[in-house]
């Protein structure tokens, strides 16, 4: 009987100590699942930071001279497109209801209540309806021509300093061709007064040649996208303008009869 308790006693604890040695193995393996998350959340952060520092390191690299123009280009560039598109987005105007609170002042008041009207507007559409009216007394051929005429003027206000955003963005990439060109040169150069085709003498000029045009295709990249941008926007405006004329014309030839 003795024996019997004994064996039971002994695989007892042959249980109990395997199920906590299961037990530890179980918490180190989950341990070690969260030191490997750890590990991998710090090498992402490393790799985003490295990636930084990457692009910081290979601005550097590609020279003073040409990266600094073609930074200097991305800045007027973006200054600009920032700029037009503010503006634009305030230029922009509800015609239908501006087309209908002018009618409704004309009915009320006639030309000089319009006038007012328009006054307190905003807007290149409000200015070109301001301008007819203001020709409004000389008849409305008189009207339509200063509704035409001051439609071009604001199309030119629209379109203020786009032209440069054109021009930088060909710019760009001739810089960092030209930069491709001279760190090519200049590789030629270090070969010649070498006497010998070693990769170590070539490499730096190579290197600086390619950064240069990267960056330089890279920022017409980002400017292209913005002067499309603005090209669209414009083009909406002025549609509108154009629609918008048409109506305060037909509107005029129906107040004057």
């Amino acid at each position: 009987m003795k024996k019997v308790f004994t064996i039971l006693t002994i695989v007892a604890m042959m249980f109990f100590v395997t199920s906590t040695i299961q037990a530890q193995q179980e918490n180190a393996k989950t341990e070690v699942k969260k030191e490997v998350k750890k590990n991998q959340s710090a090498t992402d952060g490393d790799k985003e930071l490295s990636f930084h520092q990457t692009l910081k390191k290979r601005f550097v690299e590609g020279g003073p001279a040409f990266m600094g123009i073609v930074l200097l280009i991305l800045i007027l560039g973006l200054a600009i497109a920032i700029e037009r598109i503010f503006y634009l987005s305030f230029a922009d105007t509800n015609t239908d209801k501006l087309l209908g609170e002018v009618e409704d002042a004309l009915e009320e008041g006639g030309v000089d209540e319009a006038k007012e009207l328009l006054r307190n507007k905003k807007g290149p559409i409000a200015s070109i309806f301001y301008e007819g009216l203001e020709r409004m007394d000389e008849g409305v051929d008189a009207a339509e021509k200063a509704v035409v005429s001051y439609g071009n003027v604001q199309v030119g206000q629209l379109e203020k300093n786009v032209s440069w955003l054109a021009l930088f963005i060909a710019l760009a990439p001739m810089f960092g061709f030209m930069g491709t060109v001279i760190g090519m040169i200049d590789a030629f150069d270090k070969i010649e007064a070498a006497g010998d085709m070693q990769p170590s003498l070539v490499a730096g000029g190579i290197k600086i040649a390619l950064l240069t045009t990267v960056f330089g295709l890279i920022v017409a990249i980002i400017l292209q996208v913005f002067y499309n941008f603005i090209i669209a926007k414009i083009d909406s405006i002025v549609n509108k303008m154009e629609d918008a004329s048409i109506s305060l014309v037909d509107m005029l030839v129906k107040y004057k009869k």
